[in-house]
């Protein structure tokens, strides 16, 4: 018989398969459509009738990915207005109790949705955990700073979701107080912000992030400038001076998507902070969180050295090569030359002297392999480092963690630890990114030690201290190194 379970919403019916009872596109939040487009998100109006929940809901508006991602990365568009929506995996015959998974995808902030299939719960639910994954408002939506609307829409959705999970999560045999939220990229950007932010605490008791720390927050000042981008580029569409979530309200979706798109190709044509501002540039991503002085009062990463959300135990870590996916596909990587290198190199910071550590290290590096390498660490790998230096002395652990495995010719690319971590290779497998055949050990290894974090706040390697102790993650059986790379990463210069 098809599961059904009471929220405090209604009912919903789910499917079942192989033990795993499945709740799909379960509505957290009112429609944010109409006069609630760019309001904060409202509860839900409840239902009587049993509400069917055996498919994915609707996914939130998005521009396509910039080719050649767009073919790359996959990306479901389920039409509809209720994309506040998120979806519940959990044991058929569970106990009571059960750890808890929340899922916060990844695409820039404005890419991306719950809907993909790697991020599928079915693993972890089989290994004894209710695996939940959100939706949430996305770029000029989500996260546009606009003067007659609250601030950060996105993260407040992120918040509602999980006092969902906190309100309703028992009924489908979860412990809303052994919730980990759990995130890459931007997702993981968002754990460390949620980590850092007085109004969440209480709402999670362990945080992963997957490739992402304290890059995106956004100055006011600068948030402020990439409204403007936006109103430039919708033209004659936008008939107010100043651009207002009510002005917004009223211009075509498309016309809006296609407007949102033209501001982040400007960005990542021109990365000047004259004209989009230096913490939007640092980012790399128009349409972030920003420190509007009420929901992210600092920069999460400040907050963190401060002792917010000291007593979360937190995984966290990277790919060993996360950018090579950004400049392999589109061939970025072979267009840089010897004599470019130190330009493009010293736009991220790297002198010379931190060029000459990488080349050492790596004798046979194209300079494109090089500054791969270089912004890897970057923007990747040193942030991740920051956080867990300042939790460092901390009442809750930290563990870190590398992905080292890879598959050529983009090798271990950023995403690529999602489907091992979510034991969902069978999927995966064929994907241009991965090969036909994945380890399945590794993804065995990953899933019991995301799983082993969630239950005990242990995944199984000792905690960061000062040795730096590094869980590697790769086909040969992983290991624990110290400190790996410590010389590239104490070479580059300070801030």
């Amino acid at each position: 018989m098809e599961p059904v379970v009471h929220t405090n919403s209604g009912p919903v019916r789910g499917l079942l398969r192989d033990g795993v009872a499945s709740f799909l596109g379960i509505p957290y939040a009112a429609s944010p459509t109409g006069e609630l487009r760019f309001a904060a998100p409202v509860p839900h109006k409840p239902w009587t009738e049993i509400l069917d929940a055996t498919a994915f809901g609707p996914t939130p508006p998005k521009p396509a990915y910039p080719a050649p991602f767009d073919t790359l990365l996959e990306e479901p568009a389920i039409p509809g207005d209720d994309w506040l929506n998120l979806n519940v995996w959990t044991p058929r015959d569970h106990e009571a109790d059960l750890p808890v998974m929340v899922w916060i995808h990844g695409g820039a902030f404005a890419n991306g949705n719950s809907a993909v299939s790697w991020y599928d719960g079915h693993a972890f639910a089989k290994a004894g955990v209710v695996l939940v994954s959100i939706n949430y408002r996305l770029g000029v939506d989500g996260f546009a700073l606009l003067p007659d609307a609250p601030a950060n829409r996105g993260l407040l959705d992120q918040i509602a979701a999980l006092e969902w999970v906190r309100d309703n999560i028992s009924a489908f045999g979860g412990d809303p107080a052994n919730v980990t939220i759990f995130g890459e990229s931007a997702g993981a950007m968002s754990v460390i912000t949620l980590l850092s932010l007085p109004r969440a605490q209480g709402l999670f008791a362990k945080a992963i992030a997957q490739s992402g720390a304290g890059q995106a927050a956004a100055d006011p000042a600068d948030a402020a400038l990439v409204t403007a981008e936006l109103g430039e580029a919708l033209g004659p569409a936008m008939t107010d001076t100043d651009v207002t979530a009510a002005g917004l309200a009223g211009i075509d979706l498309d016309t809006l998507i296609a407007a949102q798109a033209s501001v982040r190709d400007a960005l990542g044509a021109d990365p000047n902070p004259a004209r989009f501002g230096a913490s939007i540039v640092a980012s790399s991503m128009p349409f972030i969180p920003v420190i509007d002085g009420e929901l992210i009062e600092q920069d999460p990463l400040a907050a963190i050295a401060g002792g917010a959300g000291s007593t979360v135990p937190l995984l966290i870590g990277t790919t060993k090569e996360e950018f090579r996916l950004f400049l392999v596909p589109p061939g970025t990587i072979d267009l840089i030359t010897a004599e470019a290198l130190p330009f493009v190199a010293g736009a991220i910071g790297a002198d010379q002297g931190v060029i000459d550590r990488y080349r050492v290290n790596r004798p046979d590096a194209s300079p494109g392999d090089l500054f791969a390498a270089l912004v890897t660490d970057k923007f990747f790998r040193l942030p991740a480092l920051a956080v867990a230096e300042a939790r460092s002395g901390g009442p809750a652990a930290t563990y870190f963690y590398e992905f080292a495995w890879g598959h050529p010719p983009i090798g271990a690319g950023h995403s690529l630890e999602i489907p091992f971590v979510f034991d969902n290779l069978a999927t995966a497998a064929g994907d241009q990114a991965i090969g036909d055949a994945p380890p399945q050990d590794l993804a065995d290894q990953m899933n019991s030690a995301w799983v082993s974090f969630a239950t005990t706040a242990n995944p199984g390697w000792p905690a960061f201290d000062d040795s730096r102790p590094v869980r590697i993650f790769d086909a040969d059986g992983s290991s624990i190194e110290l400190d790996p790379r410590g010389d590239e990463r104490a070479i580059w210069p300070a801030g």
